[in-house]
């Protein structure tokens, strides 16, 4: 599932501290590379806790700034 490669690819950034939390959409698309545009856009808001439509992967904690919920998914 694609979601699923791209919440992988989120949480081995977060992990080798490439990617440090709480993190934006631009420090996403640049620890990241390679989603197209509407993924950065969308995902993290998507996946966000309280939007029960959708898995809750990340905690917004400030406006536009998430961290990953723990533990991490998926492996």
């Amino acid at each position: 599932m694609a979601d699923h490669a791209i919440y992988r690819s989120i949480a081995a950034a977060v992990k080798s501290g490439r990617l440090k939390e709480p993190f934006s959409i631009a420090d996403f698309r640049e620890s990241c590379p390679g989603f197209a545009d509407s993924t950065y856009r969308n995902f993290l808001r998507k996946h966000s806790r309280g939007n029960t439509k959708t898995t809750e992967l990340f905690e917004r904690i400030l406006s536009g700034r998430f961290i990953v919920i723990r533990p991490f998914k998926y492996g």
